[in-house]
């Protein structure tokens, strides 16, 4: 039977991919008590990266705000995977930290965030209500436009 928050995913046409692995000599997630950590995610789809490039400058603010939005699902992804399949026991969303490859002189990194946050917000409703960080990075891993780590409370 599927939980209330596959059903509102179901009802928003969005598809949670297979967790992403990690890139690197870490975890994709750590669970500590009732929390979960989410490493960095990137916007990978289908095993490749969809955004590259400084938003500002080779990248539009808009094509940042939908690498956002990817890393955001794949936050969900690992999510799911931290709490064996079961979205229902996020209890909270209690933090979103987002990393802007932008120039120098860029300062549009909330309205580029803003695609993670308000995906997050429409899959969570209240309880993905958070609290949040947005700022510019002079690269990032793989020359990815976006990364988006999470802190997120489960039951």
């Amino acid at each position: 039977m599927a939980g209330m928050i596959d059903a509102r995913l179901a009802e928003l046409s969005i598809e949670v991919p297979e967790a992403v692995a990690p890139v690197a000599n870490y975890v994709a997630y750590v669970v500590s008590g009732n929390t979960v950590h989410v490493a960095g995610q990137l916007p990978i789809a289908d095993g490749k990266m969809q955004y590259v490039g400084k938003v500002g400058d080779a990248v539009s603010i808009e094509d940042g705000a939908a690498a956002a939005r990817l890393c955001a699902l794949n936050i969900i992804a690992q999510v799911k995977a931290a709490c064996g399949g079961d979205l229902d026991r996020v209890v909270r969303i209690l933090k979103l930290n987002g990393f802007v490859n932008a120039p120098g002189d860029f300062g549009d990194q909330p309205a580029v965030i803003n695609g993670a946050s308000n995906l997050i917000v429409e899959v969570f409703g209240d309880a993905g209500m958070h609290a949040r960080s947005a700022v510019g990075m002079g690269s990032l891993p793989f020359n990815a436009s976006v990364e988006i780590d999470a802190l997120v409370e489960i039951s």
